[in-house]
């Protein structure tokens, strides 16, 4: 397919040119953090030379699908099942070691029949990526959410493969700051074959910045695939562990609104009639230990995942807590699934709130806090169809203690009215001419 023009302003050039040598003067300082990030997680510092763009050969030429880390793999796995379906071969890139896990273990029998390939993505700067497009061969490129940059850009331009923003975002404190800067990273935008976005708000920005190629797609999280051994699990523990209590789940909790959280924990326990349990589930791995310590300090009862439930998500036990620590990867439809209410982590601090769509995938509402900037496309859409309730942290324990409860019915209306972004996904691709394998030629 013919590629649209991208006349690209001579500021950005400057920004380019200035990028591949930052690349080459910053090497050391990377592979230094990469060394560092690995002393806790080892694949960090491993397979090394798949940053450099050394990918092992393509058995033929793939869609390629950038996911930066879990939760972006996590919102892909869809529309990769798709491509699988119409006989595409699927290579995966991430930059994080859980992405890449997760990659691996969702694809474990694809990964084995060759249909799938997982790795790390090149480094940013185009000699890395020659070297992966020269193995892979892509057909052509999909980046996920707001991954994209500017080497990866260029490089695909330069090489003609078409490269597309899928399930793409531009949200609105980085639309804000950006389009009264200079050099904005919001000029990158043209250079994609194409976007394909969650809202028409997120269209706007992008138009904002010359891309006028734009598909309205939707969120594809909405079509995650659930674990249906999750489910099983939590159904089981459920009344063991807390037969007459509410469970409130804390998810994707980020360091800096731990002590609110706990404060909320002693405050129910105080206070609270109907004491709830809680499910605490931090957000990155690294801070698992240090909230255990602060649960321990706080005198709260808690039990960690990984010392009270097996590689089955059984107790043998159950234990008689008030907390549940669920410090493990994976597994967070089981632990949204245990409870009556989810409370969003990250809409309490600045940096923004985690994603809402797994427990209204489930049938629970949500609480999100007052910073929703980063999920504002499904969490606005969600506030005003009375399936999700903002609050700040004043209003956190009325909200926790004395929750509104949406009837089910308008939760599957709300699921209904934002399904179907990988076939909004696919039909764009079609339109703008990206070489699929039609579903006919799939020999499954």
């Amino acid at each position: 397919m013919t590629l649209p023009p991208w006349r690209k302003p001579l500021r950005l050039c400057a920004v380019l040119v200035l990028w591949r040598v930052a690349w080459f003067v910053l090497m050391p300082v990377i592979l230094a953090y990469l060394w560092h990030r690995g002393r806790r997680d080892p694949l960090y510092s491993r397979r090394i030379r798949e940053r450099f763009g050394f990918h092992p050969r393509a058995d033929q030429p793939p869609v390629w699908i950038h996911a930066v880390s879990i939760g972006e793999l996590r919102s892909a796995v869809p529309l990769i099942r798709a491509f699988l379906d119409q006989g595409e071969h699927v290579v995966i890139t991430n930059f994080t070691p859980a992405g890449l896990r997760e990659a691996e273990q969702i694809f474990i029998p694809e990964i084995a029949q060759g249909t799938v390939q997982a790795g790390y993505v090149p480094f940013d700067y185009g000699l890395a990526f020659r070297r992966f497009f020269r193995a892979v061969r892509p057909k052509f490129g999909l980046v996920m959410e707001v991954e994209y940059w500017p080497g990866m850009i260029t490089a695909c331009r330069r090489a003609g493969i078409p490269l597309y923003l899928c399930n793409g975002q531009y949200p609105e404190k980085s639309f804000t700051r950006d389009k009264t800067r200079a050099l904005s990273p919001g000029l990158l935008l043209p250079g994609f074959a194409g976007v394909m976005v969650k809202s028409e708000v997120h269209a706007a920005r992008m138009r904002h910045f010359g891309q006028d190629r734009i598909a309205l797609t939707g969120e594809m999280r909405f079509e995650q695939p659930i674990p249906e051994g999750q489910l099983a699990a939590a159904r089981i523990l459920r009344p063991a562990i807390a037969a007459d209590r509410p469970v409130i789940t804390l998810s994707s909790v980020v360091e800096w609104e731990e002590d609110l959280f706990i404060d909320l924990l002693l405050e129910t326990q105080k206070k609270g009639s109907n004491k709830p349990l809680f499910v605490f589930v931090p957000r990155a791995p690294e801070r698992f230990d240090a909230v255990a310590q602060k649960l321990a300090q706080a005198g709260l009862r808690f039990a960690r995942r990984s010392d009270v439930l097996d590689e089955t998500l059984t107790a043998t036990h159950p234990p008689q807590i008030d907390v549940l620590l669920g410090d493990s990867l994976g597994e967070m439809f089981f632990y949204l699934a245990l409870c009556d209410l989810a409370v969003a982590g990250g809409g309490f601090n600045p940096r923004g709130s985690h994603n809402i769509i797994e427990p209204l995938m489930l049938g629970k509402p949500v609480i999100v806090g007052p910073e929703i900037w980063t999920i504002e496309y499904p969490a606005r859409e969600a506030i005003a169809a009375g399936v999700a309730r903002q609050v700040g942290p004043d209003g956190l324990f009325s909200a926790v203690t004395e929750p509104k409860f949406p009837d089910q019915a308008r939760i599957d209306a709300f699921l209904a009215t934002h399904a179907g972004a990988v076939e909004k996904t696919l039909a764009a691709l079609d339109t703008w001419g990206a070489p699929t394998r039609p579903k006919s030629h799939h020999p499954r």
